[in-house]
């Protein structure tokens, strides 16, 4: 009997009753610990408090909960591509549109998350998939078009606790964190300073000295393939990578790269002197697509370019580059901008021998990131303004996401050195009520308040937030001053340890046994 006509059977007969799933062996009632009982009982079963006996490697409560949400998806979806948006202003149509791409992107995130056995990939995915739906209600904040939310679909609200409740039972299902940082917290996941899941022959190309062999050339001056790296781009994909050369030169282009389009390494011919530029900001068009580059194809690796927009500090939120793409690597890339400069958007990503510029949450995004031998520099904000390096922001306590920061240097860029005395700068604020956000091992310059952390909003976030130092230096780094947050932590080793590469943005399914051995610790 073909599997989804099973599943199709067990849905229609079977969810009339609460479902048990287990934990290490032990039962635990279905939807009761979920954080949204409600929601998950109206949609997976009624008061009638039995537990199915089901196989609970072909129907674990975990994977009916992820199928149920993505039907619901699926739904939503469809009913966000129905919405009839002639009546809309353009600012409303541009939200709109995010919402259509972010909605499709959550389908296929759920239907990955459906077909893995995997805790840590589907952690990863459920997470991408909160992330979406906070940003397409961003879009409508952005252009302070709260009422607009109302034309969407009222399932929605629904359909995010489903993605809740989803998360936390694929975290329950899976064997706990702390388990899991003791399986792998002993094993080199670096090699030749790279994640072990970059493969062999793409830390090659990483490494490579002089012009790389490419598949295609960008070249202004002709003697390439093309002349933008949007219409290099255009054909690329298919699976396999494609290694796009962009020489030299100033690139004055917006480039989105689709979810189609994945295994690109776009490969500069060096900071500053391969730059992709725009300048595209919040007053414009929404946060998401202000980026000068955004990125959704999986496996997306650049080197040697610098990224940059130009809006300025007076036009706010305006995104240098966005990164959506899971298993993302950066190398001696640079980002330039002053308010939210790199969005690290959502899934895995990983930069190695970076440049940021910014000055107001100019690290921001709800991915598992981290950043590692970098050079943060916080540029000189408008009068008035604070500077805030990052703004984090989960909106789920079971999201594994968050922003660490290792082997860094956090200090005044050019223009900020002279004033610095003049403004406040801060390590980061909290964009949302879990906000998670680790510098471990890095020097932090003068110019870093006392107090470290700045609220959001009142007491917004301050017991719910982690936000961890260890082992920091500088005249910035001494955490005697810091903020007396319950969520502030100045962290031990074994706490600190949780963070790094190796057990924080390594999944076991994706770490080959093999590579030159790095230590991926602190």
């Amino acid at each position: 009997m073909d599997k989804l006509v099973i599943l199709a059977f067990f849905l229609t007969h079977f969810l009339s009753f609460p479902l048990g799933y287990f934990v290490n062996g032990a039962p635990i009632t279905s939807c009761t610990q979920t954080p949204y009982p409600d929601v998950c009982n109206y949609y997976m079963g009624s008061s009638v408090n039995v537990e199915a006996q089901l196989d609970q490697t072909r129907f674990s409560f975990r994977d009916v909960a992820i199928q149920v949400t993505l039907n619901q998806a699926v739904q939503a979806h469809r009913l966000i591509s129905l919405i009839d948006s002639s009546s809309f202003d353009g600012r409303a149509k541009l939200a709109w549109n995010d919402c259509l791409e972010l909605y499709e992107d959550t389908v296929h995130h759920l239907n990955q998350s459906t077909s893995t056995n995997n805790p840590i990939d589907s952690q990863t995915w459920l997470s991408a998939s909160i992330a979406n739906q906070q940003t397409c209600q961003n879009g409508f904040l952005d252009f302070n078009l709260a009422s607009h939310l109302q034309t969407l679909p009222p399932m929605l609200g629904n359909f995010t606790k489903l993605i809740s409740n989803s998360l936390a039972i694929d975290k329950a299902t899976s064997s706990s964190h702390s388990n899991f940082v003791q399986q792998v917290g002993n094993r080199r996941l670096l090699a030749d300073g790279f994640p072990a899941w970059l493969s062999t022959a793409d830390r090659k190309l990483l490494q490579t000295t002089g012009a790389p062999k490419a598949d295609i050339v960008v070249a202004q001056d002709g003697s390439g393939n093309f002349k933008t790296i949007t219409e290099a781009v255009a054909t690329a994909g298919g699976g396999k990578r494609t290694v796009i050369h962009v020489k030299a030169g100033v690139y004055k282009e917006n480039v989105d790269i689709k979810k189609s389009a994945k295994n690109i390494m776009l490969i500069g011919d060096g900071i500053d002197a391969t730059i992709v530029t725009g300048s595209k900001s919040a007053q414009t068009t929404t946060t998401f697509r202000s980026a000068t580059v955004g990125v959704a194809g999986d496996g997306f690796v650049a080197r040697d370019i610098t990224f940059e927009n130009t809006a300025g500090p007076a036009k706010h939120q305006a995104v240098a580059f966005r990164s959506g793409s899971d298993f993302s690597v950066f190398y001696r890339c640079s980002f330039k901008g002053y308010q939210d400069t790199l969005y690290v958007y959502s899934q895995r990503q990983f930069y190695r021998d970076c440049d940021i510029y910014g000055t107001v949450d100019f690290i921001f995004g709800d991915a598992v990131a981290v950043l590692q031998n970098c050079n943060i520099y916080i540029r000189r904000p408008m009068s008035g303004q604070k500077n805030t390096v990052t703004a984090q922001g989960r909106t789920d306590p079971n999201e594994n996401t968050g922003i660490i920061i290792h082997n860094s240097r956090v200090t005044a860029a050019s223009d900020m050195r002279a004033v610095q005395g003049s403004f406040k700068s801060y390590l980061g604020r909290p964009w949302q009520k879990y906000s998670r956000t680790v510098f471990m091992k890095s020097t932090l310059d003068g110019l870093i308040d006392s107090e470290g952390w700045l609220p959001w909003s009142g007491s917004f976030a301050l017991s719910t937030l982690y936000y961890g130092e260890y082992m920091n230096t500088g005249a910035g780094a001494s955490t005697s001053g810091r903020v007396k947050w319950g969520g502030y932590h100045v962290l031990s080793a074994a706490e600190a340890g949780k963070f790094t590469v190796g057990n924080f943005l390594a999944g076991s399914s994706w770490i080959p046994s093999t590579g030159v051995p790095f230590d991926a610790g602190l």
